[in-house]
């Protein structure tokens, strides 16, 4: 069996956050050869009254994804740099394919973009988005985006986007590649539509294989990267039992035809040396050393 390729999540929220563990983590992934690291975006945490964080979210700031990778490409060569998810309508698509672009010029074109088009209600009241912009209007944003990335002069004229004749830049390095990150049905079947390749959060191993099924039969024929976030948040337990999780992980996602598999050791607020000797175990266990 071929097991996927391995990546790992960036230490960009929780305890331990900061610019020396991006770096630490970001060289350990090098290292070790994993293929990629990813970061993830969330602007805020509700504190209301009502909120219940059924989801599971970081209960402490994120940093910014571009940021975060920039400086992690700056102390790399090799392993590629993903956003696993950005939320793409909290930016006009001329800002955000620009500094994209920019990313990739700086990584030496080992950027990899994951876009969501979001779903937490506070974040669009505190960007100044209507929900409603998604559907529809992510389809029109993504093809957008990709009018700034062609060859100038662009123009895009669409019914919530518009770009006059124009010189943008900088362009990507080369084809800048778009996975599109989904859970619902109609959501996962828009990426098979718009993405060079899918990303799939996994809850548990039946609906992922649903998930992977929908795309596969809505068209969609880019590759599959998998997130996997375990139930356990304990830092001792997470730690004993992550190894042998992520052995079964990988199992289960060449069973059902995943390409890339990433895990985040920062819900679990794992210490970063903690977390690289981690990595070192996993890649020495999947090597056969």
């Amino acid at each position: 069996m071929t097991l996927p390729r391995m990546g790992i999540g960036l230490p960009t929220f929780g305890p331990y956050a900061g610019p020396q563990a991006i770096t630490t983590v970001a060289a350990a992934a090098e290292r070790l050869g994993y293929h990629s690291v990813s970061v993830s975006e969330r602007l805020l945490l509700p504190a209301g009254p009502e909120w219940s964080n059924d989801a599971g979210l970081p209960a402490s700031h994120v940093w910014d994804p571009i940021e975060a990778l920039t400086w992690a490409a700056a102390s790399t060569t090799r392993v590629r740099v993903g956003t696993a998810v950005m939320i793409a309508l909290f930016q006009p698509p001329i800002i955000l394919a620009r500094r994209l672009a920019t990313l990739d010029a700086l990584s030496g074109g080992r950027l990899d973009v994951g876009l969501g088009q979001g779903w937490l209600p506070e974040e669009f009241t505190a960007t100044g988005v209507a929900m409603s912009r998604r559907g529809r209007g992510f389809e029109e944003y993504v093809a957008a985006l990709r009018a700034c990335w062609a060859p100038d002069p662009v123009q895009f004229e669409g019914a919530r986007y518009q770009l006059p004749l124009s010189i943008v830049g900088p362009k990507p390095s080369g084809q800048l590649p778009i996975y599109i990150g989904a859970v619902a049905r109609p959501a996962v079947e828009r990426a098979a539509r718009l993405a060079d390749g899918f990303i799939g959060a996994v809850r548990t191993w039946a609906d992922t294989r649903n998930e992977i099924g929908w795309y596969r039969d809505a068209g969609g024929i880019g590759p599959v990267v998998l997130r996997c976030a375990h139930p356990d948040r304990e830092p001792v337990a997470f730690a004993a039992n992550f190894v042998a999780t992520a052995l079964a992980d990988l199992e289960n996602a060449a069973d059902v035809g995943a390409a890339e598999v990433h895990w985040d050791m920062n819900l679990a607020s794992v210490p970063t040396e903690k977390q690289v000797e981690l990595l070192e175990v996993l890649a020495t266990k999947v090597s056969g050393g």
